[in-house]
């Protein structure tokens, strides 16, 4: 089972397990309502190292990001239901739109990003090269996204 860490500890955490040897993957996200494609995306990320890291944005960086109406979960409640997953062993809240802070603070052995990104797009691509963390991207399971399931509620609720 996960467990949530805070943020202003998480860089002495990764230093020290970097420094028993062990390897670490992060990935982020609002992980709002979770389906198929964010567990099979998470599974994936844990495959790149003994630890997984997610940096779950709060709800005010989801808000910003996503709109007023988002999210549908408040961050206490995506944080528990991440940590859940065997895949998960580690979530830090934070409250940017961006992770670029935390990866360059944390140094991460591997970064996990959406296949919609490329080195050319991905937004990080600065700190991770900087930091020499590998970067891998994972393929998204078609029609499966939080957004399609709102729309699809929303569609019933008017149907």
């Amino acid at each position: 089972m996960g467990q949530i860490l805070r943020r202003e500890n998480l860089s002495d955490f990764v230093k020290t397990l970097h420094q028993s040897g062990k390897t670490v993957v992060v990935t982020n996200g609002c992980f709002d309502i979770l389906h198929v494609g964010h567990v099979r995306y998470l599974q994936k990320t844990k495959s790149f190292a003994d630890y997984s890291i997610i940096l779950l944005n709060s709800d005010i960086s989801v808000r910003s990001i996503k709109g007023p109406t988002r999210p549908i979960n408040n961050e206490q409640d995506r944080a528990e239901v991440l940590c859940a997953l065997t895949c998960v062993d580690y979530v830090v809240l934070f409250d940017e739109d961006s992770p670029r802070n935390l990866l360059d603070e944390i140094k991460p052995d591997v970064y996990t990003k959406g296949a919609d990104y490329t080195m050319e797009t991905l937004p990080e691509a600065d700190v991770v090269n900087k930091n020499g963390t590998r970067v891998e991207f994972i393929e998204f399971v078609p029609g499966k996204s939080t957004t399609e399931t709102i729309n699809k509620i929303n569609n019933k609720e008017n149907g």
